[in-house]
Order: C-alpha cells, then structure tokens, then sequence
C-alpha cells in the first residue's frame, strides 16, 4: 500500500473512534441534564447553553491550534487534542450540576482539533488528483464514527446509565490517540517539478492575506451558516424523539439508533460525492446537495410517526455527507500548502462558531415556537446557501469568459 493511502487508513480509524467517542456522550447531554436537576420548562434552553458553550471556546482557538500544526508539526496537534478529550470525557461522568457540565464543555471546547489536524494531515500527503477521494473518505470515518458511537452510547446508558457512557468514551479517544503515537508519520505528498524552486520564492502566508482570499472566506461563511442551521435542531432532536415515541422510557436508545441512520448515509454517501465533485465539478455537486438536503429536512414539519421520521433523517443524511468534504476540498485548492494547518483551523473555527450559534437560537426557537418550525427554518437555510453557491458560481463563470475574450 502506498504510504499517503496508509497514512490515511490509520487516521481514518482515528478519526472514526474519536467520532465514536462524541456521539456516546454529547447528542445525550440533554437527557443527562434531568439527572442534574434541570426541570423540563426550562431544558430546552440548558440544552442550547450547553452545547453552545464549547463551540464558543473552540471557535477561538481552532486558529491558533491551526498556526501550532503548520509551525510544530499536524501530528502533535492530533496527540494533544486526543490526550485531553480523554481527560474531558472522564470529567463530564462527575459533573453534579448544570454549571459544572457548561464548565466542562467549554474545557471541551478549548482542548478540541482531533479531526480537523487528522484531516490536514491527510490533505497534505494525499495526491492533488485523488484529494476529493481522500476527504470523502474521511468524512465517512466521522460519519460510521456517528453510527457506532449513538448505538453503543444508548445500549451502554440503558445498561450502565448515561455517566459510565462517559467513561466509555474517554477510553475510546483514549485508543484512537495511541494508535496514532504508533503508527502515524507526518509527510508530504510528491512534489511536481519546479514546485521546491517556487516555493523558496513563495512569501509567507500570513492569516491578513488569507482574509483577502475570496475564495476561502465564502467557503467560511458557507460553513458558519450550514453548522447554524444543522445545530438548530440538535439540542431538540432526542427530546423530540422522544416525544414521537410517546415518553421518556427508551427514548436514549431510540435517539441512538435514529441519530445513527445520519451516519449510515454518510458513510454511503461521501465518498461518492466526493468521486462525483472530481468528475462533475464540485460547486455543481455543492449546490445539489445543499438544496436537496435543505428541501428533505423541511419535510419532517409533516412527520408525526418515528419510524418516518427515521426516514427522513437518513435521506437528509444521504446529502449532507456530501457538504462537508466538497467544502474542504475547495478550501485546500484555494489556500498554499504552507497554509494547511491553520486553512483547517479556520474551517473548524467557521463549524464551531455556526455550532455555537445554532443551539442557542435553536433552543429560544423552541421555547417559542416548536421544534416543527424550526426543521422548517433549517431547510430554507440550507437551500437559500445552495441558490447563493450557484449564483455566485454563474457570476464568477460569465465574468471569466469575458476577460478571456476581451
């Protein structure tokens, strides 16, 4: 095997268990904050605190751990956030009120980055031609990654309770950061000819003149407003499943095996966008899939039944794999290779920042209107970012044909 492609397997695994380790413990923290004494007036708005809180603190620092990756080294950046997400999962099990749980996922929030340095590495060493491949392929680490990790985190709170969950998951990251000490080493991919004599001319790329990127920053802003409007749901999503099944009992593993199907389709999904983005052109499969994706997930405004609800959510599912790796794809053509790390912290930055802001608005939406309306909200979302993409890409088309013939 090629080295590139088994740098890739290895952090494919990696990123798959550290996927795992996130979906056992924080799709179920709503639920969890009964056991804490939240009455249910007011849970819907804890839950949006909650996730909120770590998406706050990480969305400031991903940058900076983006400029430690391209300065010390995407590797060690993928042992450290590893190492401490270990430590904040075992923490979240001894939490004993809401205040201490908010505290601990800002903590969560500031050690975070596992993923986004396992895929720079990736983007670093993978071939120019196969670089769609590689990220959908990535992608569908995260997403078999959400598959496994509602599954065993609802079977393991049925058995244990949702604390050892917790514990569970804190070994789980445990693994994926030892496997990455033993067997991952940073490289590059083959260099074309000529590259190493431009590259000694090449100015230092500075965050200034990444913020003067046209391309970059509305690739950004795209992710900013996709987290936001996929996170407005998530708080309210396993209260919600809950509800469609009649009652709390086995509402855990009922939200497990739904938010599951997500990463079934995704692991279907991505890596065949990704072929399709090489092939067809990726702002072309971008806009397919924002939307589709946009016009399936305001459908579940009419589903009162939860095994349709679970259908809906995987045909959602099926196209939302597709936003994520095509999204990167376009940031790493758009940005040098000296760039890598801190592109990736950016475009973490740019999740964790839509992450923060979707819970919280989903959370006051829910108090004031119903979690129906907000699917509703999340789809025009969705397919008005998909109408912009296309129009914006029209644009940049005719203004290139215009120059090439004058």
């Amino acid at each position: 095997m090629e080295s590139w492609k088994r740098t890739m397997w290895i952090l494919w695994f990696g990123v798959l268990f550290c996927s795992s380790s996130y979906t056992m413990s924080v799709p179920f923290l709503p639920l969890f904050l009964f056991d804490l004494g939240v009455k249910e007036s007011s849970v819907n708005l804890w839950a949006g605190i909650v996730h909120s809180s770590a998406f706050l603190v990480g969305a400031v620092m991903a940058p900076l751990w983006g400029l430690l990756a391209d300065k010390y080294g995407k590797r060690k950046m993928v042992i450290r956030a590893g190492l401490s997400l270990a430590v904040i999962y075992s923490l979240i099990a001894f939490v004993q009120t809401p205040w201490q749980l908010v505290g601990v996922r800002m903590l969560h929030g500031f050690v975070g980055g596992f993923v986004p340095a396992s895929m720079s590495i990736v983007a670093s060493v993978a071939p120019k031609e196969k670089l769609g491949w590689s990220l959908g392929v990535m992608q569908a680490g995260t997403m078999t990654g959400g598959i496994l990790g509602p599954l065993f985190g609802g079977l393991l709170a049925e058995a244990f309770g949702l604390r050892r969950s917790f514990v569970a998951a804190a070994i789980i990251i445990l693994a994926a950061t030892v496997a990455v000490v033993l067997w991952v080493r940073e490289g590059k991919a083959e260099a074309p000819a000529g590259a190493s004599a431009e590259k000694k001319q090449a100015k230092p790329v500075t965050y200034r003149m990444a913020f003067r990127n046209r391309g970059l920053m509305s690739m950004l802003l795209l992710l900013v407003l996709f987290q936001l409007s996929v996170n407005m749901i998530q708080p309210l999503l396993t209260l919600h499943i809950a509800k469609l099944q009649g009652g709390l009992q086995g509402a855990v593993l009922s939200a497990g095996f739904v938010l599951s199907l997500i990463g079934i389709a995704g692991i279907l999904a991505s890596p065949v966008w990704g072929r399709l983005g090489e092939r067809k052109g990726y702002y072309r499969i971008l806009v397919i899939c924002l939307i589709t994706a946009g016009m399936v997930i305001s459908m579940q405004y009419f589903v009162q039944d939860l095994w349709l609800f679970a259908v809906v959510q995987f045909i959602f599912g099926l196209f939302m794999a597709g936003i994520g790796p095509i999204v990167n794809t376009l940031v790493v053509q758009s940005t040098d290779e000296q760039f890598r790390g801190r592109s990736f912290g950016l475009t973490t930055s740019a999740n964790q920042f839509g992450s923060m802001l979707g819970p919280l608005i989903g959370g006051l939406l829910g108090l004031a209107v119903g979690i129906h309306w907000i699917f509703v909200a999340t789809g025009m979302m969705m397919a008005a970012a998909g109408v912009s993409v296309w129009i914006k890409r029209r644009s940049e088309l005719g203004q290139a044909r215009i120059s090439s013939s004058r």
